[in-house]
């Protein structure tokens, strides 16, 4: 598998000024020595993964030329799950990779078990990997007598025996401080860059928010590109009309590229795709961190007026997702991967970021 990001023989990094603080590193302009990468963990890393993407764990240890470690992660009949860790993991640096995804309740009970079950097996240091947490979006009350989910699973992982956490594109940033434990959030953002790169004229492109809330995320990704911003802002005159959907910027006769880290429904994507052809826009492109995809999602992308959705596999793709027209799946097991090599390296993570 081709690394994602490359260091230099001496082990430094060599960039190009690129940008402020904050902005993205362009992972084809790095250059990364093999053995520093793949050696530094002197055999006390290892991995180990729930039900929730085994494809996406098996990438990671692909790309750190490690196996996987041997567990069971099962069912009895009446659905409890049970785990067995089948090899000495005594003192070791473990990474569990399991994102809470559907079925979310079932996957997040594996990451629990399996971290208790590690816990009790005397590892060192125990790092849960979570490619998509699965109740960001249960960030706050919304109203009275609403809970902050996202709070208490945050509390879960903690108390069931994790020293760290790694995850990628959380729906809101502050939920890092959800955990009493250190928290890394990675961005996708330099994996979707340099497919921007390959698959589109980014001379002509324009980068689009699909609300105001995610303005600034589109804002760093197009400060990467050098591109325009645009925004879809939505709202209803009032109660029981339709939503109106006006365009801040200008998209007339330019390739948008759509940015957010969660499709779930798909309704607002689709709507906001409409919106901007309607002002004139060439074509639409999305690009999403978590395809979540719930209920009828894919047959509403499918049959929109989306050139393409652009998801990565922080989420297991289902059947229907491989065979949609104009749905396609991106790796981020060299990013995933990376971050956790360093992670066990005591490296920094944030870097690969700034």
């Amino acid at each position: 598998m081709q690394p994602l990001i490359r260091l230099a023989p001496s082990g430094a990094i060599h960039l190009p000024p690129r940008g402020g603080k904050g902005s993205l590193r362009d992972p084809l302009s790095v250059d990364i020595d093999r053995a520093t990468e793949r050696g530094g963990h002197n055999g006390m890393m290892k991995i180990v993964a729930g039900n929730s993407n085994r494809p996406l764990a098996e990438g990671i240890c692909s790309y750190l030329n490690l196996p996987m470690v041997k567990a069971v992660v099962k069912r009895f009949n009446d659905m409890e799950v049970f785990v067995e860790i089948q090899e000495n993991v005594r003192g070791q640096d473990m990474f569990v990779v399991q994102s809470t995804s559907f079925p979310a309740n079932d996957h997040l009970m594996e990451l629990l078990i399996i971290i208790d079950a590690l816990k009790r097996a005397s590892a060192k240091r125990i790092t849960a990997v979570l490619p998509y947490f699965g109740y960001a979006r249960q960030d706050r009350k919304p109203g009275p007598r609403t809970p902050i989910s996202a709070k208490l699973v945050a509390n879960l992982i903690t108390r069931a025996g994790a020293d760290r956490v790694l995850t990628l594109d959380l729906h809101a940033g502050q939920i890092q401080g959800f955990f009493d434990i250190p928290t890394d959030n990675l961005f996708a953002g330099p994996v979707m860059v340099r497919d921007i790169k390959r698959h589109n004229d980014i001379g002509n492109t324009v980068v689009v928010s699909p609300d105001v809330g995610g303005v600034v995320r589109a804002r760093a990704l197009a400060k990467r590109l050098d591109t325009p911003l645009a925004i879809v802002d939505k709202r209803r005159e009032r109660a029981g009309e339709t939503e109106v959907m006006n365009i801040i910027g200008d998209v007339e006769g330019k390739c948008c590229i759509l940015i957010d880290d969660i499709v779930d429904s798909g309704g607002t994507l689709c709507n906001a795709g409409e919106a901007l052809l309607a002002k004139g826009a060439k074509d639409v492109t999305a690009y999403i961190t978590h395809g979540v995809l719930s209920g009828g999602a894919v047959t509403r992308v499918t049959s929109s007026k989306l050139k393409e959705l652009v998801i990565t596999d922080s989420i297991q793709p289902t059947e229907a997702v491989k065979i949609a027209r104009n749905i396609r799946v991106i790796p981020i097991a060299s990013l995933l991967g990376e971050a956790i090599g360093r992670t066990s390296r005591e490296e920094s993570v944030s870097s690969l970021f700034e």
